[in-house]
């Protein structure tokens, strides 16, 4: 089910058979280079399975970016439930497969979830946690008009992540 389109991207709801296209995405030792590890095709099959479950629990996840010309898949992008010290958020995410990144891919979907996410779903505040050294990831942000609240330990590894910021009234 396609949620939303910009100009260049379709957002979708992920498939089950999305599984060989996300697995060079987040089993990407240099994409996830700011994560534990790159993710097995077992763990990327149950990162799937987990935004089946957040679509029908919370009516909303990380959602497949395609290319609208090509129909390529070239990651995903969007909003999901995240504990912050202790309370919860709506973060937004993204992670863009290496051969598409520095296009402009992730803040193009990033402005549209944020969008979405306010005018559609309700949402009043949105956050998206950064590590600091993750400076592709902090220009997205930073772009799509959030800004630092804090900082914070988070994760299992409890590495510190910068809190970004947007909301509406």
């Amino acid at each position: 089910m396609t949620i939303l389109k910009t100009k260049r991207l379709a957002l979708r709801e992920f498939r089950r058979d999305d599984l060989e296209f996300l697995v060079p995405v987040l089993g990407d030792p240099y994409s996830m280079r700011f994560y534990p590890h790159p993710l097995s095709p077992a763990e990327c099959e149950t990162w799937i399975e987990r935004q089946l479950h957040r679509y029908e629990s919370e009516g909303f996840g990380l959602w497949a970016i395609d290319m609208q010309d090509t129909g390529a898949f070239v990651g995903d992008c969007g909003p999901t439930v995240q504990m912050v010290d202790g309370i919860r958020e709506i973060e937004l995410g993204w992670h863009v497969h290496p051969a598409y990144q520095n296009r402009g891919i992730a803040t193009e979907a990033a402005l549209a979830c944020r969008d979405y996410a306010f005018s559609e779903l309700g949402l009043k505040r949105l956050i998206a946690l950064v590590r600091p050294e993750n400076v592709p990831s902090c220009r997205v942000a930073e772009k799509i008009d959030m800004h630092i609240e804090k900082e914070t330990h988070h994760g299992s590894e409890g590495w510190v992540h910068r809190v970004y910021v947007t909301a509406r009234s």
